[in-house]
C-alpha cells in the first residue's frame, strides 16, 4: 500500500499537527493543511441522493467523481513539493472513517488518541473554557466513533498511536507508524522543524512559546503529558469524571 492516501484523524488537540508534520518532512509524504471539506460532499451521497439520482449516474460515479476531485488536490500539491504520495490531517473526518473509505478503498487511517483529561486542558487553554466544557462529551464520542469504524477495518488500514508514546519514545513509535504506511524510516522526520511546511504563522508562534515554556530546544517532546494533574480545575475534573471516566479506563488512562 505504498502509494494509498493517508487520512492523519482524531479529537483536536492530541498531537494531530505534529504527526502532520512528522508526515510532512518524509522523503515521499506531502501531508498540506487541513481541507475539512471532504465530509460536505458526503450530501451528495447521503442526503442530497435521491435529488441528484435522477441525473441517472450510479452511485459509484459520483464516488469517483468525488475521489478524483479531492484526491486530485493533494496528488498535484504532492507533486508541486517532489513528493510520491499524499497524506491529509484533519480531525474531524475521525468522525466519518466509513465514508472516507468509501471514497478511497484503499486509505490507510492513523488515529491518534492522547488522554481526554490533557486533551479538556488543552481546549481550554487553546479555545477557552466553554471549549473544555464541551470537550469533556466530544472527546469520548471522537473515540468511540473513530475506533469503531477501524475495528471494521483490516490491521493493514487502520493504526491507532498513542501521544504519550510518541512524545515519550519518538523513534520507537514513529518506526511503527512508518511500517505501518510501508514507507522507509528516516531519521530526518525526527527534526521536522528544520523543514518547510505549509503552515499559518501563529502556529510557529504558539509552538515556540510552548517549547520555551517547557524549556526544550526539542521538536517532540513530553512536558504536557499529564498536564491535567496540575491544571483541571475541581468542576472540570467533576465534568470529566461524569463524561469521560468509561473511555478513559477501556483506554487505561484511569
Amino acid at each position: 500500500m505504498a502509494d494509498a492516501p493517508v487520512f492523519l484523524l482524531g479529537c483536536q488537540r492530541s498531537g494531530t499537527t505534529m504527526l502532520r508534520l512528522v508526515l510532512d518532512s518524509h522523503s515521499r509524504i506531502s501531508c498540506g493543511p487541513e481541507t475539512r471539506f471532504l465530509t460536505d460532499l458526503e450530501r451528495i451521497v447521503g442526503r442530497d441522493w435521491e435529488r441528484l439520482a435522477r441525473f441517472g449516474f450510479p452511485r459509484e460515479d459520483w464516488l469517483r467523481r468525488i475521489r478524483e476531485f479531492f484526491g486530485g488536490v493533494h496528488a498535484d500539491y504532492a507533486a508541486g513539493r517532489g513528493k510520491a504520495r499524499w497524506a491529509d490531517k484533519t480531525p474531524l473526518y475521525a468522525l466519518a472513517i466509513p465514508f472516507v473509505t468509501e471514497v478511497f478503498p484503499d486509505a490507510q487511517i492513523v488515529h491518534v488518541i492522547r488522554d481526554g483529561r490533557d486533551v479538556v486542558v488543552s481546549h481550554r487553554k487553546r479555545f477557552g473554557y466553554w471549549s473544555a466544557v464541551k470537550c469533556v462529551v466530544k472527546w469520548p464520542r471522537y473515540i468511540r466513533v473513530a475506533r469503531a469504524a477501524g475495528r471494521a477495518l483490516p490491521p493493514e488500514r487502520y493504526h491507532e498511536l498513542r501521544y504519550e508514546e510518541a512524545v515519550r519514545e519518538p523513534e520507537k513509535t514513529l518506526r511503527a507508524l512508518f511500517e505501518f504506511l510501508g514507507e522507509a524510516w528516516e531519521p530526518g522526520v525526527l527534526d521536522y522543524g528544520d523543514k518547510d511546511h505549509d503552515v499559518a504563522d501563529k502556529y510557529t508562534v504558539e509552538a515556540d512559546k510552548r517549547r520555551a515554556a517547557a524549556r526544550t530546544d526539542a521538536q517532540i517532546y513530553g512536558s504536557r503529558v499529564g498536564t491535567h494533574r496540575r491544571e483541571l480545575d475541581p468542576f472540570l475534573r467533576l465534568l470529566v469524571w461524569v463524561f469521560s471516566r468509561r473511555t478513559l479506563r477501556e483506554l487505561g488512562y484511569a
